[in-house]
């Protein structure tokens, strides 16, 4: 079984009791919460409230649509029965019109006049009528399985690709790290040949520069952001084995992407800036995977 799941998805199965038949088909796509729709045969009612349970006794996320198609025999022509009261009323008309010079009426069309034919009315047995919502309603959680199925195999899919992506983040944070170091120097070198460049003679120089480059250094520090990522990385590698995370991951990447905006606003180096945009690129990137985890 797969740590994660995905929202996408699809079951079907089929069953029949006495004279009912039926398909159930289960879909489902990405939702930030779980809505589930039913659908179902006329005079079951009782089977929408079986769909929704069943559904969240499976199912965290995702818009879930349940339909059931369910059809009754109909009874064969052995059951229908003439009503000979209108056949005589249609006879004697029809030989009237005989003796006028109308052609004779056939069999088949004699019978094919309204209310010559009557089909009893179906008596609707309610142990059979039971019998066959249970049988539905089993049917349901059969699809639901498949469904759960589905969306198990979509996350095992997932998984690999929201890891990789996880590494990724975890290498540019090191590229971080060991350029973050050198970010002091840069500072007090560009702030000391600016200062040179404007006031070359200006008493206590030298002073002034070590405590402006200090300060400049403190405001660029991104070690926070930096212990921040690292911790964030852990997060999700264990929030993978911890389902449903979905909704855990959608706000943890939010703080990714909070961190790495730190990060980028704070560089004083051309490399920092560049390792700081590919970040956002990737968790970007890792946002749009975690949208389809449960």
């Amino acid at each position: 079984m797969t740590a994660i799941s995905g929202m996408t998805g699809f079951g079907r199965a089929e069953g029949a009791e006495g004279d009912w038949s039926w398909s159930v088909e289960a879909r489902s796509v990405n939702g930030r919460n779980l809505e589930v729709r039913f659908r179902g045969p006329p005079g079951f009612d009782a089977l929408e409230r079986h769909a929704k349970a069943a559904a969240q006794a499976r199912l965290s996320r995702g818009q879930v649509t349940l339909g059931v198609q369910a059809v009754r025999a109909t009874l064969g022509a052995a059951a229908l029965k003439v009503n000979q009261d209108i056949l005589a009323r249609y006879l004697t008309l029809a030989n009237q019109l005989a003796e006028e010079g109308a052609t004779p009426p056939s069999a088949d069309g004699l019978l094919s006049l309204r209310g010559v034919l009557e089909a009893p009315e179906e008596v609707d047995d309610p142990e059979v009528r039971a019998a066959a919502e249970a049988a539905m309603a089993a049917a349901i959680d059969l699809a639901l399985d498949a469904l759960k199925i589905s969306r198990d195999r979509e996350g095992a899919q997932l998984l690999p690709v929201i890891a990789d992506f996880i590494d990724r983040i975890e290498a540019l944070v090191a590229l971080a790290e060991g350029e973050a170091a050198a970010q002091s120097d840069a500072i007090r070198e560009r702030f000391a040949r600016r200062m040179t460049e404007l006031a070359p003679d200006a008493p206590g120089l030298a002073d002034r520069i070590y405590l402006e480059a200090a300060s400049l250094a403190t405001k660029a520090d991104v070690r926070e952001e930096l212990d921040r990522l690292t911790a964030h990385v852990a997060s999700a590698r264990a929030l993978l084995q911890q389902p449903p995370a979905g909704r855990k991951l959608d706000f943890l990447m939010q703080e990714f992407m909070r961190e790495a905006n730190t990060l980028c606003s704070k560089s004083a180096t051309t490399a920092l800036t560049g390792i700081g945009l590919e970040l956002k690129a990737v968790i970007e990137q890792l946002r749009e995977q975690v949208q389809n985890v449960e």
